[in-house]
């Protein structure tokens, strides 16, 4: 079975504390100013977990084992869409993760409004719903766009675009801070630091390869209506940083998948039958490249040389 991942405790530095979400790069930047913020952060975060360790996870056992064992509720435990986490127990990380070209992996599935659609409980493993014909295009959103610019601009930061708003948010006198990573940006040696780290980031990658365990969640995949995969938040950095660097291979984690394609994949089984299945299944998704049906936003016509000459670690 898999052992959940522990939170960390809150790491102190001089006045300043990291926040629940921060990587130790960020300690230099940490800032007592915010410090109140950061607690309460720790604080949300701990109670969550520990919820979900004295409540979710049990109640999600029980549930789990009377859908494995077809007791009377276990029509009404699929309804739900299974227990996430429990699902992940049950199967382990192995037979959730993928292998995938980080530059196919360039779809987002994107929630309708909620006065639209009801969105998924992100409890659930089997999610309904449009989200996988509305996508967007990675290649052209904020996360990558921003590793391109400090990538280009490296030595020279004060020319990003990030820098800029970052120093626009000083003027304005709402200089831009982060409860989650601890982090309060209100001078331009503290902005030059902060997008450094991500350059440095990007350079460990460039050096040692993709890493799973440096961020604090695995890259999060979910499997469309029709098998392929799109990307769900958590991980986008990481991901973008694999793009620029043109790595050929990275792990994702499959966190849910369509019911329309669940329904498919298990032929009316349920527990280990399905589970099985699905997981056979899995092995043969492969990253969603075109554009939705549902899309909200016109798809944009890149370059044949959009993607930079790769840099694959020795």
């Amino acid at each position: 079975m898999q052992h959940s991942r522990k939170v960390a405790p809150p790491r102190r530095r001089g006045r300043g504390l990291l926040g629940p979400g921060a990587d130790e790069a960020f300690a230099p930047l940490a800032d007592a100013r915010i410090r109140h913020r950061v607690i309460v952060a720790h604080l949300v975060s701990r109670t969550q977990h520990s919820v979900q360790q004295g409540i979710g996870r049990p109640v999600g056992r029980i549930l789990m084992r009377q859908w494995m064992r077809g007791r009377a509720p276990a029509r009404q435990v699929e309804s739900f869409g299974l227990p996430r986490h429990i699902v992940e127990e049950v199967l382990g990380e192995e037979a959730l993760t993928l292998h995938v070209d980080p530059r196919k992996l360039i779809r987002i599935g994107v929630h309708a409004s909620r006065k639209v659609e009801k969105r998924p409980s992100s409890l659930a493993f089997i999610w309904e719903g449009t989200w996988d014909q509305r996508r967007e295009d990675l290649r052209v959103g904020t996360r990558y766009g921003l590793i391109s610019d400090l990538d280009e601009n490296r030595g020279r930061l004060e020319r990003t675009e990030r820098y800029r708003y970052l120093m626009k948010r000083i003027e304005q006198g709402r200089p831009w801070a982060s409860h989650q990573l601890g982090v309060l940006l209100d001078t331009p040696e503290k902005i030059l630091g902060y997008l450094q780290i991500y350059v440095d980031f990007l350079d460990d990658m460039a050096a040692h390869g993709f890493n799973p365990e440096r961020g604090k969640d695995p890259v999060g995949v979910a499997i469309t209506r029709d098998g392929t995969i799109v990307k769900v938040n958590r991980g986008l950095h990481r991901l973008a940083m694999a793009q620029r660097l043109g790595l050929p291979s990275i792990p994702v984690q499959v966190r849910h998948v369509h019911r329309i394609w669940w329904d498919k994949v298990t032929e009316g089984a349920s527990g280990a039958e399905a589970l099985a299945k699905m997981a056979a299944a899995l092995k043969h998704c492969v990253p969603e490249e075109h554009p939705g049906p549902l899309d909200e936003r016109p798809e944009v016509e890149l370059p044949p040389d959009f993607w930079p000459a790769p840099r694959i670690p020795a």
